[in-house]
């Protein structure tokens, strides 16, 4: 495509209101480039704020109306048109005329009568400069949108290989339903009432509560390595097997400490899983597993999902029980205060268990679904043994 050589050239914008000065400027700049005139104020804010602006003012100071002062003091205020540089060409010598003009934002300032020679110099110059910062900063809006879209990727990646795992846990375990969709929202509800609590706002920031969001569904990934003749039996464990069962907690921060390993750096959110993992069956009074445990030596992020977790194990059906009401669930977790649970974690449940009741409505399992898992757990099991 053949382009005409005048459409390449920058555009500078001469104003005055001395009809002999813009004359003479043109004179001066038309053989090298596009010139554009205006004789007020007024109408260079508009030439400069248009859909074709000007890659250069050159701005005398002394007008009627608006003065140039004032307009490269609203040039610059104009996200449009702050990036256009400013050059004043004034009569005005004084030494605090060319201070404030500089101030303004102007790049240079050029006093009357001019040197042909310096101003096509000048003007050349910041030209030139214009159009480095212009390619800079086109290629970094550039590289800052494919960052953004490529971040925007990995997070899903990452959202959706975490989901994936812990839903193979969910398959293995037929029980479970949507419970690692509604204990990852139960977690989020309680971290956010939590984040102002004066034991708690040095570690619930919103970065770390989207960290703890992410990494939640994991809680139980050490599910996978339980055998099926314990994990699928369609009643309560004998005492041998909740030994065995136990062990999920360990097989789980393994399981993400070897994929950590395998990644070759620490991941922050990896980090908050395993600690998920390995912890939420950890008790306020140190009766809890696999370390005993006690009080604060329990991770933040473990005492949150303790909450979430056996809220929802109690709301929730099993093969050999019913779930029980909201209000019967909520009695057990306030007995629970101070010995099972973090109380001050137990008094955030009761501040917000109407969003806990609206979170479990919106993931319940429906019965269909309930009848299916327990038609597997039971041929499952039977398969096991």
């Amino acid at each position: 495509m053949n382009v005409q050589p005048h459409l390449e050239k920058p555009v500078v914008l001469i104003v005055d209101d001395t009809p002999d000065h813009l004359a003479l400027m043109c004179d001066l700049l038309r053989d090298t480039y596009r010139v554009r005139v205006a004789n007020s104020g007024e109408k260079a804010l508009k030439i400069a704020a248009s859909e074709s602006p000007p890659d250069l003012i050159l701005l005398d100071i002394m007008m009627p109306g608006l003065d140039g002062f004032e307009v490269c003091k609203r040039l610059k205020a104009d996200p449009k048109t702050t990036n256009i540089p400013v050059i004043f060409l004034t009569a005005k010598v004084e030494a605090e005329d060319e201070r404030k003009g500089l101030e303004l934002g102007a790049v240079d300032y050029i006093t009357k009568p001019i040197s042909p020679a310096i101003v096509l110099a000048r003007v050349k110059n910041y030209l030139a400069l214009k159009s480095m910062a212009d390619f800079l900063r086109d290629n970094n809006e550039f590289l800052t949108t494919q960052v953004a879209s490529r971040t925007r990727e990995v997070i899903a990646i990452q959202d959706v290989t975490i989901l994936a795992m812990a839903s193979l846990a969910e398959t293995r375990d037929t029980e479970t339903g949507n419970h690692i969709r509604r204990t990852q929202f139960y977690v989020k509800a309680l971290a956010e009432k939590l984040r102002g609590h004066a034991r708690f706002r040095v570690f619930l920031t919103e970065d770390n509560i989207n960290l703890l969001f992410k990494s939640a569904p994991l809680h139980d990934i050490g599910k996978v390595g339980i055998p099926d003749r314990i994990l699928l039996k369609p009643g309560r464990f004998e005492p041998a097997e909740f030994e065995v069962m136990k062990t999920h907690t360990t097989l789980g921060r393994d399981a993400i400490a070897h994929a950590e390993r395998a990644l070759g750096t620490e991941v922050s959110f990896l980090t908050f899983a395993k600690a998920i993992a390995y912890s939420h069956q950890e008790k306020w009074d140190g009766s809890g597993y696999p370390q005993g445990l006690a009080g604060d030596d329990i991770p933040i992020v473990a005492r949150l999902m303790a909450v979430a977790d056996v809220y929802d194990a109690l709301i929730s059906r099993r093969v050999y029980k019913e779930g029980v009401s909201h209000e019967a669930a909520m009695a057990i977790m306030r007995a629970g205060r101070g010995s099972h649970f973090d109380a001050d974690i137990i008094d955030a449940l009761l501040d917000i268990e109407a969003e806990f009741q609206t979170i479990a409505a919106h993931f319940v399992d429906s019965d269909s679904v309930m009848a299916a898992k327990r038609a597997f757990s039971t041929q499952a099991t039977a398969v096991a043994s």
